[in-house]
């Protein structure tokens, strides 16, 4: 499992996935960058109070407001832009990591954007549960971690294993091996931990995940 941490940590920078990462992140800041705007025009529009001084006060709180809310909505946002490259960047780590194997199946327009949207959110999700148990003294970072384990080594495994089993195969997989999955899982939690670096956490992700269903389908007598 380290061997394929350390292999899809060598994939986030290198050539053939390069291309796929910086799109990610501009349509991530571009998604962003449009619903700042958006929403500045909506208060605008809808809250005005009778002081000029007062209204002036209140916009730039209320920017500074925005700003810290799409800070949380970076990860989820990057999530939800990288859903429509992730059959692209599994496709390169089959490509590149097992040209000898069979190349998965690529999930049709209507199944991608449902995984986008079940990405986006689950990484809400998990960061709702973490900051809901910041709360309750000395689980804090401990929630966190267990909380974005669960469900990110949940759905990027089933998303490398959809790519060559049909749904119920792929669960079935998964819960056969819940334990090494949820270690998988802990580790892109810890990546997700790191600013900045954690808005490639689609690509670590989709290509460790990948490389450990290979791993594991072979070890059952697979491809």
């Amino acid at each position: 499992m380290i061997q394929d941490a350390y292999d899809a940590l060598a994939d986030v920078g290198s050539t053939p996935f390069r291309s796929v990462l910086l799109r990610t992140l501009g349509f991530t800041f571009a998604a962003l960058i449009a619903l700042w705007i958006v929403l500045i025009t909506l208060f605008d529009h809808f809250i005005k109070l009778p002081w000029a001084w007062a209204d002036t006060v209140l916009a730039w709180l209320a920017g500074a407001g925005f700003i810290v809310a799409l800070v949380f909505l970076v990860a989820p946002v990057s999530s939800l832009v990288a859903g429509f490259f992730l059959d692209e960047i599994a496709g390169k780590v089959e490509e590149t990591g097992f040209p000898a194997d069979p190349p998965g199946r690529d999930l049709p327009m209507g199944e991608t954007i449902v995984t986008s949207i079940k990405f986006f959110g689950v990484v809400i999700l998990a960061n709702l549960v973490a900051l809901f148990l910041l709360l309750i003294p000395g689980v804090n970072l401990i929630a966190f971690l267990l909380a974005n384990a669960y469900l990110l080594g949940r759905e990027y495994f089933e998303m490398a294993a959809l790519r060559h089993r049909d749904y119920a195969d792929a669960r079935l997989l998964r819960r056969a091996h819940g334990g090494r999955i949820f270690g998988a899982g802990l580790i892109i939690a810890f990546f997700v931990m790191i600013p900045v670096v954690n808005l490639a956490t689609p690509l670590f992700a989709t290509s460790f995940m990948v490389r450990l269903h290979k791993r594991i389908s072979a070890e059952a007598g697979g491809y």
